[in-house]
């Protein structure tokens, strides 16, 4: 269970992926494996493009930061 504060980092993730015209998918996959890390991956949902966190290994802080650029 996330705790309140990262469920609002989660939150402000998807918000700063949302305002560049992104979407900011998290796994529900918990365990971990070879090609899931369980964090976030940013695609572009008009052309349903991988744009980072291609095995979901991003961070929320990490998906802030690309939106920012």
């Amino acid at each position: 269970m996330l705790s309140k504060t990262e469920q609002a980092l989660d939150s402000r993730a998807r918000r700063a992926a949302a305002r560049i015209g992104l979407k900011a998918k998290k796994s529900r996959w918990r365990l971990g494996s070879i090609d899931n890390y369980g964090d976030f991956q940013l695609f572009d949902p008009d052309r349903n493009w991988i744009v980072a966190g291609e095995r979901f290994d991003l961070s929320a802080e990490d998906v802030i930061e690309h939106c920012k650029d």
